[in-house]
């Protein structure tokens, strides 16, 4: 990784870049850049994101293990290979139910 992001031009597995720790959520950037930014998470069991808003639309896609992401209050259980669009300015959170890992791509312009 150079500058915090991925190498480009080199190919990489989601599952594989990331590892889990106890207790923990790891996240890296794939990409960062000022008009979005594409991230990868991996939360260990009970670990998860506390309720909030963001003012962009964000996709969730799920690599590995099973996710509740909480959209305006409605539970949304995903598992590995599943995708869900969190939309801008709606309360969301996530739990892990199990280990998980997901990639985030947000696009803010």
């Amino acid at each position: 990784m150079e500058n915090n992001e991925f190498e480009k031009g080199v190919s990489f597995s989601y599952a594989e870049s990331i590892s889990y720790a106890d207790k923990a959520v790891v996240s890296k950037h794939i990409i960062k850049k000022e008009s979005g930014n594409i991230s990868i998470f991996a939360f260990d069991r009970g670990e998860g994101l506390s309720e909030h808003t963001a003012p962009f639309d964000a996709v969730v896609f799920v690599v590995d293990g099973k996710a509740d992401i909480i959209i305006n209050g409605v539970s949304n259980i995903l598992e590995a290979g599943e995708t869900i669009i969190m939309p801008a300015n709606i309360s969301h959170a996530l739990k892990a139910v199990e280990r998980f890992k997901m990639v985030l791509t947000m696009i803010k312009r």
